[in-house]
């Protein structure tokens, strides 16, 4: 998605704790990339999120994400967050407390679904 939106044109910065996940951008991605815990302030600071547009959270960790977006939603203000989660159960609880959610497994039943029923 990252290199997708940079495509475009879109400021893209990403964050993964984990350096070497970090060389999995292509070569050709312009955005700005950072070592460190997104769920650390100060890191999210230094990545200009309190200026963003946007902000997506989306590791493989359901409540890492969450707390990543609630940070940036309600500290930083950034208007659109969308949070990864797998556990699709859990959107509509999440989506009370304001959290636009988007759960992989959920996403893929349903586009199979209507493949089926058209």
């Amino acid at each position: 998605m990252a290199q997708l939106l940079d495509k475009e044109g879109h400021r893209v910065t990403v964050i993964d704790a984990v350096a070497a996940s970090l060389r999995r951008l292509d070569v050709s991605f312009t955005g700005t990339v950072i070592a460190g815990d997104a769920t650390d302030e100060e890191v999210l600071r230094k990545a200009g999120v309190g200026e963003s547009q946007a902000f997506v959270a989306a590791t493989q960790v359901d409540n890492r994400n969450i707390l990543m977006a609630q940070i940036a939603q309600h500290i930083f203000k950034v208007p659109r967050v969308i949070c990864r989660i797998d556990d699709a159960r859990l959107g509509d609880i999440y989506e009370d407390l304001g959290l636009e959610t988007i759960s992989p497994a959920g996403s893929l039943t349903q586009l199979m679904k209507d493949k089926i029923v058209e």
